[in-house]
């Protein structure tokens, strides 16, 4: 009877101390994996480079109590600029929405609101890896889940003002770094 008491004490304190109904907030991609070497699809066509510059599918899902809106980015933090390199910038992204799909930079299919910044190549959009030749560079792809509706931005923001405000009201984030090579 008293170890069948204890057993019962162990299995309701696992019960009341872990989250039960939380799930952690994560983000999944049919086109980029964790570790794994992009594919041409999602390499820059210009700079020396030969790819298809496509933005990647991304999903996400348990997003915190209190997400109001997401911002997406796409970092190379081993650029030789000193201060990395942004390929993708997406903000104001509505809260109802967990996933965008493959070109969704190029073919229109961002969701209503959505706000792309200027990139590092200098366009508004996604602009694919393209390191230097010979050099493994990481590509950081990472979804904010944010407390604010949308970020109150001045027009053409520098990605670093952007990174700010998105980290300013982040709840949480979620990462897939993938690499690349030439």
């Amino acid at each position: 009877m008293l170890k069948q008491c204890i057993a019962i004490g162990f299995s309701l304190a696992a019960t009341v101390t872990s989250p039960a109904l939380a799930q952690e907030f994560s983000l999944t991609s049919t086109t980029v994996s964790e570790g794994e070497k992009l594919s041409n699809t999602h390499v820059f066509e210009g700079f020396g480079c030969e790819g298809e510059n496509q933005s990647p599918q991304l999903s996400w899902a348990g997003a915190p109590e209190g997400t109001k809106s997401f911002a997406i980015t796409v970092y190379d933090p081993d650029a030789p600029t000193g201060s990395g390199w942004w390929h993708w910038n997406v903000v104001n992204i509505p809260g109802a929405v967990n996933s965008i799909s493959q070109n969704a930079s190029a073919d229109d299919s961002l969701p209503g609101g959505a706000l792309e910044i200027r990139n590092d190549y200098g366009s508004a959009e996604f602009g694919g890896a393209c390191p230097p030749p010979g050099e493994v560079h990481r590509y950081i792809f990472t979804v904010y889940a944010l407390g604010t509706e949308r970020l109150e931005l001045p027009e053409n923001p520098s990605n670093a003002l952007v990174g700010f405000m998105t980290r300013a009201n982040a709840i949480d984030s979620a990462s897939i770094t993938a690499v690349y090579h030439r």
